[in-house]
């Protein structure tokens, strides 16, 4: 009956806007205290997620991507892709949905795509002669690329929560990160298909290509364009380590920023300095009660009982997925992506290497949950962010997002039950 009490007490504070660190660390506490276990194992966590090699990237990119976000990279970017593909049906929303995507990969949240590249894009969408209607759903949709992709944060995250679980099958970050290429791919493919179908409908007309204006944006990109292409070839060849990788991409966005272009002053360094590492000690913080939590979960055998049910109602792989993808679509419409990382994955990993799902490819289908759940109606919050980023109505944002979140989960499905999609290369 306390046990109930303690549980219904933790989800109001939770509704009411508590830290989610500190019901989670709540949790946990009361959960040892109750098995008289000692409360020290909390710091054994803590020092735990400090001896992990790969926790060094996660301030890295997140210090890269607020950085890119306060510079004006994305505009040279738009100018770039203007200048190179006006000519193409459909051009300016296929390289929208690329940059979109790689912009995601390195911030790690799609909330600052829609917030730093919708101001872009959408009056681009508008002005090339797309409806204002399909234009909000195509920039609501492209802010949740990208987190399949190197060197997305929840992509390493995972790799950080399934490695300190000590599965019995084992992978790397590296593996994560070449599995998410073709999936990701497929996603912009289907995407852009469907904006190029709607191109002919709407009957956009194409710009002619003048050579002086492409390479006049592309000397202007002269200095970011090296970054994507080096990082990508340093760690999918190995010559790279992800927290080396990390530490040179860093040092080369700081330089370029700041000395190069001269963009980002000694003031706003700080700001971005700041604000990127509350986020980093956010994540930490809330990764280390996480890992607690899923101590008590452990010694309570609650990953068993979840799979004595499961066996008990669910007798094939097949229906596993099923439900656990409209599972992860709810997770990830009600939660951010970090929470439902550190507090979801400990539990459901090992019912889902049971089914003789590898641990790579389910990390695949996770985030590619928690992409489409940013566009779930009626609480995913890139909605939302949307919505007030261009204040439009929330009802006509869940109308002009629903066409590319059916596309969407129509790849998902394809990940879902093709397993080589993502584990192919690895």
């Amino acid at each position: 009956m306390i046990t109930i009490l303690v549980v219904l007490v933790l989800i109001i504070l939770a509704l009411l806007g508590a830290p989610l660190f500190s019901i989670i660390a709540a949790g946990a506490l009361y959960g040892f205290y109750i098995a008289d276990i000692d409360l020290m194992v909390i710091g054994i966590e803590l020092y735990r997620i400090a001896e992990t090699p790969l926790l060094m990237a996660l301030p890295l990119f997140t210090f890269s991507g607020y950085l890119l976000s306060e510079s004006n990279t994305s505009q040279r970017m738009l100018n770039l892709i203007q200048s190179m593909v006006g000519w193409m049906p459909g051009g300016l929303v296929i390289f929208a949905f690329i940059f979109s995507a790689i912009f995601t990969a390195f911030t790690g949240a799609s909330g600052v795509t829609i917030v730093a590249l919708g101001a872009l894009f959408y009056p681009a969408f508008i002005k090339a002669g797309y409806t204002e209607k399909f234009s909000l759903g195509m920039v609501t949709s492209s802010g949740s690329l990208g987190l399949l992709l190197a060197p997305s944060l929840p992509l390493i995250l995972y790799g950080i929560i399934a490695q300190q679980m000590e599965l019995d099958v084992h992978f790397s970050i590296n593996d994560l990160f070449i599995a998410g290429i073709m999936p990701a791919a497929i996603m912009i493919i289907a995407l852009s298909s469907y904006a190029i179908v709607k191109n002919r409908q709407f009957k956009i007309k194409t710009v002619d290509f003048e050579k002086e204006i492409f390479l006049k944006a592309l000397w202007a990109m002269r200095w970011e364009l090296p970054m994507p292409i080096l990082l990508i070839i340093g760690i999918y060849s190995g010559y790279f380590a992800i927290s080396e990788a990390a530490a040179l991409v860093a040092v080369y966005i700081l330089v370029i920023e700041t000395l190069i272009y001269k963009e980002v002053s000694f003031k706003k360094l700080l700001e971005v300095i700041r604000e990127s590492m509350a986020m980093v000690g956010s994540i930490l913080l809330i990764l280390a009660v996480s890992l607690a939590l899923t101590n008590v979960f452990i010694d309570a055998e609650v990953p068993g009982q979840i799979f004595s049910l499961i066996q008990e109602n669910i007798d094939s792989k097949i229906s596993f997925l099923i439900i656990l993808n409209i599972f992860l679509l709810f997770i990830g419409a009600i939660l951010d992506i970090f929470s439902a990382l550190v507090i979801i994955v400990p539990l459901i990993l090992p019912v889902a290497i049971s089914f003789g799902i590898h641990p790579v490819h389910l990390g695949i289908i996770f985030l590619a949950n928690m992409q489409i759940g940013y566009l779930t109606p009626p609480v995913g919050i890139n909605l939302f962010i949307s919505s007030y980023r261009f204040k439009k109505p929330i009802a006509d944002v869940y109308k002009a997002s629903l066409p590319f979140m059916l596309v969407l989960l129509i790849v998902l499905l394809l990940i879902t039950y093709i397993p080589a999609l993502s584990l192919y290369f690895i």
